[in-house]
């Protein structure tokens, strides 16, 4: 029987998702996985849990469950990483015109992983930073879509989000990558885990994201695509290998749980 899959515009791209042995109401619930995430965290959005928690640092905010679960995550990869993966950067974003205010206190340019707190149903901002989970939380809601998948009833699948890819069960996809001369070079075939694809350097208006290396220089410029078992920790990685060093890249990413890949290594 051949796949079913279906394309949405969501996440600020374009998500498919595909069930190889499953029902096609396996499909509804991923993507309704995705639009719950996309309405929580997104930063440009100014009814999102996580604008709410930037306006108001110091006070506890009412956050739902996978909230507190994402924030908790992006800190320890924050911690972890000793910095270079950095979800508060959202201020130097804002002062730069990157990202867009929604109010409250003039923020810091950056802050720390401390500056997170979570607690029992709760959030809070030790000061006034603000939160960006851009780096992480389209591959947290692909991890939240494929759960949704498998809750379904689908026992082999993919959710591709436009550069965060998780394939489970007996499903496997041929992945290429674009790199930054528009040319499409294979990676491989992905199976029973997630790739991730971030791109930094000069400014693109065809990838408009922008990644910061700790003290606000720029990160390196490439192309990097990081392996991991999960699409959260393997988005949260291609911002760290954009921002560390060569000669301590590959191990940094195997102790945090991933693989930088370049051709033909996927499987």
């Amino acid at each position: 029987m051949s796949p079913l899959r279906r394309m949405r515009p969501a996440l600020g791209t374009f998500v498919e998702i595909g069930v190889e042995d499953g029902p096609a109401s396996a499909l509804d619930a991923a993507f309704a996985a995705i639009g719950d995430a996309q309405a929580r965290w997104s930063f440009q959005d100014p009814d999102s849990e996580l604008s709410r928690l930037n306006r108001r640092p110091g006070a506890r905010v009412d956050v739902a469950p996978g909230t507190l679960r994402l924030l908790a995550f992006a800190r320890l990869v924050a911690l972890a990483s000793g910095g270079l993966f950095d979800p508060t950067v959202g201020g130097e974003l804002v002062l730069r015109k990157v990202l867009p205010d929604h109010g409250g206190p003039a923020p810091l340019a950056r802050g720390c992983p401390d500056d997170i707190e979570v607690g029992s149903g709760w959030a809070r901002l030790r000061r006034p930073v603000r939160v960006t989970l851009d780096g992480i939380a389209k591959g947290w809601a692909v991890d939240r879509a494929v759960g949704a998948l498998r809750r379904a009833g689908a026992t082999g699948g993919w959710v591709n989000a436009g550069g965060d890819l998780r394939v489970f069960g007996t499903a496997a996809l041929d992945v290429q990558r674009r790199e930054a001369d528009g040319s499409l070079r294979p990676l491989g075939t992905l199976r029973s885990g997630a790739l991730a694809t971030s791109r930094s350097g000069a400014f693109d208006p065809d990838f408009p994201a922008v990644l910061l290396a700790p003290h606000d220089a720029p990160a390196q410029a490439g192309v990097w695509s990081v392996l991991a078992t999960s699409a959260a920790r393997a988005d949260a990685l291609t911002k760290v290998a954009a921002a560390s060093g060569a000669a301590a890249r590959s191990a940094l990413l195997a102790r945090l749980g991933g693989r930088l890949v370049d051709t033909a290594e996927a499987s």
